[in-house]
């Protein structure tokens, strides 16, 4: 290592939180992931990881995907995620940065030096939640990363990159509202109206493999065309109307008595907020839509958050502001 005697200002940046406003499996792919259709919702709200980069420089050569992790050891240094995994290899954040490294040399466009950079994760957003934390922070390093090294990948590359990650990496990186296909990678942008929403965090996790190989999960809803998706909005944003459904919330709530009593205590708000209540992903955080005419009663918000049986926020959708 030599030194280098410039010192970059902290950039921090939000890593929102997704909901999906419904969730269907329409079948099993050959290769044994399921094709899916749903609507990815990104909101105001999240984690914040903030980029520090060091005042060392680190030359080096690499020519695999296994120097390149390696050289990730030295790249990349992770404060705030000690609780979250006891590998850091298994850190969504380390497979980012690891993988934008492995991009670099498939594409020729790896430096022959970088300097590392610290990351400090501050976490707001449960684990196991259906909120796209974990994802949505591999997804806001990779940009950052992009920019900070100067590498130079388009969006559409990064995207690329990201479904290499996980299946909800692409769309914090597409960065809008957006119908996904396929595992979630195939996105098409749609434009909604901006909404707020209750979120309930109750504490409860179902693994996921366990809850794709339930029996009663169903995993053969009809496909449905963009266009149908994009003319029946209202059939998902403020209401959740037949076909539109979460495949999942049956399941889940069978599985984790926290997820159904915080989905029934929004139930029971549903005539007051004019929506209906459901969960996101896989669980098990639960959301109920608001109406507009809610927006200002902040009393009566503030009683259904203290009333609530697990943690409660009121959020909104994410905008370019």
């Amino acid at each position: 290592m030599t030194k280098n005697a410039n010192h970059s200002a902290v950039i921090t940046r939000l890593s929102p939180a997704k909901i999906n406003l419904f969730l269907h499996i329409t079948g099993k792919r050959a290769d044994g992931y399921h094709n899916l259709q749903t609507i990815f919702r990104l909101l105001n709200w999240g984690d914040y990881l903030h980029f520090s980069v060091t005042d060392e420089v680190v030359i080096f050569t690499a020519n695999s995907e296994r120097e390149a992790n390696k050289l990730c050891h030295q790249l990349l240094i992770l404060a705030g995620a000690e609780t979250i995994t006891t590998n850091l290899e298994d850190n969504l954040i380390f497979k980012a940065a690891s993988a934008l490294l492995v991009a670099a040399i498939e594409t020729n466009k790896l430096p022959t030096s970088l300097s590392p950079v610290q990351v400090t994760l501050d976490k707001h957003l449960p684990m196991g939640a259906g909120l796209g934390g974990g994802s949505s922070n591999a997804a806001t390093t990779l940009m950052v990363l992009n920019e900070i090294w100067q590498l130079k990948f388009s969006r559409d590359k990064l995207i690329k990159i990201a479904a290499t990650i996980g299946a909800d990496v692409p769309i914090f990186i597409f960065g809008q509202d957006a119908i996904a296909t396929g595992i979630g990678e195939e996105l098409t942008a749609i434009d909604l109206p901006d909404q707020q929403y209750l979120v309930l965090t109750p504490n409860a996790h179902v693994n996921t493999a366990k809850l794709f190989a339930h029996p009663k999960l169903q995993r053969d809803s009809a496909p449905l065309s963009i266009k149908s998706i994009k003319n029946q909005s209202d059939d998902y944003v403020q209401h959740l109307n037949t076909p539109y459904q979460n495949v999942f919330t049956p399941v889940v709530t069978s599985l984790a008595p926290a997820v159904d009593e915080a989905l029934a205590y929004l139930q029971g708000l549903e005539k007051q907020a004019l929506g209906t209540a459901r969960m996101t992903g896989s669980g098990s955080a639960v959301f109920l839509p608001l109406d507009s005419s809610m927006i200002d009663d902040k009393a009566l918000l503030a009683k259904w958050i203290k009333e609530a049986p697990c943690p409660a926020y009121v959020v909104a959708n994410l905008t370019d502001e």
